[in-house]
């Protein structure tokens, strides 16, 4: 059966990566807005791209309200002022929620609205040119058809989705990365280890997807804890970049499954971080999931070095589980009441979020059959 496949248009990767894609951005437009948080102005992050901006001749404005994950006012705030200040095309710096809101920005420059009426389609209007450059080694937002944007009115993270948000250039340069504090190396890291895992053993996973998926998986369990541990490790800093990458790519054309799905609505309820939340149910979504595909992940047990070819596929799968179990203490994920969410509070939100986990559609993508009543008895395991 024939699949389509999709990246970026262009994708600058590796040390000096901003540098070579100058000549790349004065081919954009004449103005752009940057996007991105006062993280990045503090660090000096904005001013590198600020720079490289000016060294072409390209007026810009800053646009840094991305406080947190992206909602719907944000996005409209961004929109108003890029269109008071006449920019022809916009400049992601940060992680996922800079780059999210730069997609959603995007989508309403030309036909307006707001960005809640995309919600259950697909976006297809026309978009200015857009350029993601991550600092986060994670979400691979830089090289997919998403963006998960907070409805404020109906307290719900909206995953929305159209080529037109891919990006037209990803500059992946590692030295944004080194800025990484441990617990966001983590969090992103382990979000892009999901997006993998996701990827492989999605029913709509492909051969091409499978390619990047796998390359990831590995990356990551060898590099991601090094990263954590030794943040100025240039190498485990560069490999985790591409690492990310390839788990958005893989995505981007696989879908996600279970553990998404069910993120998503803790994000939006409890404030916990997309990448952190993923993090925290990985082990119970992963080990609701093996049955509908012991052969993928006993691939994927091997690919890491933790299964040997002698192994059954259910015992390979069972070891991959128990690597993915490590690593995710390894790196100190909290449980939900270590991260400070009140049992009883959560307890009463389950039916909420369970509706709007399987409403999402990611679940319906895991390879096991999932039903609402499964979802809710996973988020009791979290406890």
């Amino acid at each position: 059966m024939a699949r389509e496949f999709i990246v970026p248009s262009q994708i600058i990767s590796g040390s000096g990566a901003l540098n070579m894609a100058e000549e790349s951005l004065k081919s954009l437009g004449k103005k752009a807005m940057i996007v991105t948080d006062t993280v990045m102005i503090d660090l000096g992050n904005c001013a590198k791209v600020e720079t490289a901006l000016k060294n072409q001749g390209i007026d810009y404005v800053i646009y840094s309200e991305i406080l947190g994950e992206p909602t719907d006012t944000m996005i409209e705030k961004g929109l108003n002022l890029y269109k008071k200040e006449n920019c022809d095309f916009l400049v992601a710096l940060g992680g996922g929620s800079p780059i999210d809101s730069m997609k959603a920005i995007g989508s309403l420059v030309v036909n307006g609205g707001n960005i809640s009426d995309y919600m259950g389609k697909v976006i297809d209007v026309a978009v200015p040119p857009m350029v993601a450059i991550p600092t986060t080694a994670g979400t691979g937002s830089e090289a997919t058809q998403f963006t998960i944007i907070t409805d404020t009115k109906k307290n719900i993270k909206m995953l929305l989705k159209g080529k037109v948000l891919i990006p037209k250039l990803a500059i992946i340069d590692p030295q944004f990365t080194m800025t990484a504090p441990p617990k966001v190396t983590a969090a992103t890291g382990l979000d892009a280890l999901c997006h993998a895992i996701e990827a492989y053993t999605s029913r709509k996973a492909q051969t091409l997807s499978d390619t990047f998926a796998l390359s990831a998986v590995e990356r990551i369990f060898k590099y991601l804890p090094i990263a954590f541990h030794d943040g100025k490790n240039e190498e485990a800093r560069v490999q985790m970049s591409v690492a990310a990458l390839e788990g958005g790519i893989a995505f981007n054309n696989a879908s996600v499954t279970i553990i998404h799905g069910m993120s998503r609505p803790i994000g939006a309820l409890f404030h916990v971080a997309h990448g952190l939340s993923n993090a925290m149910l990985m082990k119970e979504c992963l080990k609701f999931a093996l049955e509908g595909a012991y052969d993928r992940f006993a691939v994927l047990g091997r690919k890491i070095g933790v299964a040997t070819a002698s192994d059954s596929d259910k015992v390979a799968s069972e070891k991959f589980l128990v690597a993915v179990e490590n690593i995710t203490k390894e790196l100190e994920t909290p449980t939900l009441e270590q991260f400070g969410i009140n049992k009883e509070e959560f307890f009463n939100q389950i039916d909420k979020m369970a509706f709007d986990a399987m409403d999402s559609g990611s679940p319906q993508n895991t390879m096991r059959e999932v039903t609402e009543q499964d979802v809710k008895q996973i988020y009791k395991n979290l406890w």
